[in-house]
């Protein structure tokens, strides 16, 4: 189940990826403070991080946002501005969730 999809700024790598206001938030249900969300990370091509990635969602001015473990996502994916993630429910090899990336370059 998607949850969305976001074409990556330059915000999003200095402030954490804030999730676009069409979210579909039900997959991860109304929680206060942080909760950790173990990830796979997928390349368009299928490739994949060897091990699920934990990133820490939390909620900021109102909006929620993955933070500690998403800059991690981006540095050894290599993400820049303008690649897009798109992010799913989805229970597979122990982790909750995938984050698939597809690079512009």
């Amino acid at each position: 189940m998607e949850i969305f999809t976001k074409q990556l700024t330059p915000i999003d790598f200095e402030r954490g990826l804030v999730l676009p206001p069409r979210s579909n938030l039900e997959p991860l249900q109304h929680f206060q403070g942080t909760i950790e969300l173990s990830t796979i990370v997928e390349s368009a091509a299928g490739t994949r991080l060897p091990e699920p990635v934990t990133i820490h969602c939390s909620t900021k001015n109102g909006s929620l946002v993955l933070k500690r473990g998403w800059y991690d996502i981006a540095r050894d994916v290599g993400l820049r501005s303008g690649d897009t993630v798109t992010f799913y429910r989805e229970v597979n090899g122990g982790a909750q969730f995938k984050l698939k990336v597809r690079n512009v370059r």
